[in-house]
């Protein structure tokens, strides 16, 4: 990329020239987002781990841990799948129908690509923010059972990156007001939060529905954080889970290069 008083600028540093855009806007309007990025997960730890979760008894079911405990490390990688998934909607859309702001940005010597290498990085550094602030409460709680949740937390990011990548290649595509985003999040994002394993194994799903539970990032992200929280995941069981998610961020991201230059071509 070739600036105005023609220095050279690299892809990363343009990509991190749309996070300077997003950051400059979201510095005044951070606030809005403090109840969905930390305080409902941190609702949801207080309401489940340690009201229901009161009245569970550590068994096989939750690795013999305490209930808050299990809970804990899910939340977090699930945390991150529902911001990811919000942060690859609406905004994707509103940059390119209402507000376009990236029919500006591609205005100037920064490419499509960059453009959306810079979105995947502004969700990472959302994930990576929100994902921190709730540890540290979980932590406060007594949550937590060690160190081994900063890997957890680098979990999370992946998790979610793994799932904003094809959504934001998706949400490019869309000439509408985003009523699909409607369907989207009822039918995809709530069921996987809701069955991935965040809240039970599953194992305890009827054996019909797991396949649906295996494919999703979330379970795949879930099985990992807690892993790494408690330690008790193997190397070979790890790398599969990481492979897979590093898989469907490569293959989101193709799209999304395709989609986002197509659309800005256009």
């Amino acid at each position: 990329m070739v600036q105005g008083d023609g220095r050279v600028v690299g892809s990363a540093h343009a990509a991190f020239i749309v996070v300077e855009g997003m950051w400059t806007w979201y510095r005044r309007n951070w606030r809005a987002t403090v109840v969905s990025s930390v305080g409902q997960p941190v609702l949801f730890l207080l309401a489940l781990g340690f009201g229901l979760g009161s009245q569970i008894e550590p068994t096989a079911a939750t690795g013999g841990l305490e209930y808050v405990v299990y809970l804990a490390p899910a939340l977090l990688a699930a945390t991150s799948v529902q911001i990811a998934a919000f942060e690859s909607t609406y905004p994707i859309l509103s940059a390119f129908k209402w507000q376009q702001t990236y029919l500006g940005i591609a205005a100037s010597p920064i490419t499509p690509a960059q453009i959306f290498a810079g979105h995947l990085t502004w969700v990472g550094l959302r994930l990576g923010v929100s994902g921190a602030a709730y540890l540290v409460v979980a932590a406060a709680l007594g949550a937590l059972t060690g160190f081994g949740v900063l890997g957890s937390l680098a979990v999370s990011i992946l998790t979610g990156l793994a799932l904003s990548a094809p959504i934001a290649a998706y949400s490019a595509t869309l000439q509408t007001e985003g009523q699909q985003f409607s369907a989207l999040f009822r039918f995809v994002v709530m069921p996987m939060t809701l069955f991935a394993g965040t809240f039970f194994p599953v194992e305890q799903l009827p054996g019909w529905v797991r396949p649906f539970a295996w494919i999703t990032p979330l379970w795949h992200g879930t099985e990992l954080s807690r892993g790494a929280a408690f330690g008790d995941l193997s190397l070979l069981a790890a790398a599969g889970h990481v492979a897979y998610l590093l898989a469907l961020l490569a293959v989101g991201t193709w799209f999304g290069v395709r989609t986002f230059t197509r659309r800005l071509a256009a």
